[in-house]
């Protein structure tokens, strides 16, 4: 059977922490974060960001707004013929 080599480093990987840590799932969990910590700001934020030219919502967000180029799904359907 065919074996794909990612899935198989991942499961390398873990079983190689997981024995570096005695199985131990809150010593990984700490060594994770610790790693990092050291890292950053090198870390991608996971906000979300507002679209340009929406404005946004009264949370701040702006999550209900449409992209002006974006046409709304009717507007897709109606240009296809649909209802």
């Amino acid at each position: 059977m065919w074996e794909d080599p990612i899935v198989a480093e991942v499961h390398r990987t873990r079983r190689e922490l997981a024995e570096k840590f005695n199985f131990d799932v809150d010593a990984i969990v700490a060594d994770i974060r610790k790693r990092q910590a050291a890292l950053g700001p090198r870390l991608v934020s996971v906000a979300k960001r507002p679209q340009p030219g929406a404005a946004p919502d009264g949370d701040g967000t702006n999550s209900s707004a449409a992209s002006p180029s974006q046409p709304s799904p009717r507007q897709v359907s109606e240009s296809f013929g649909g209802a």
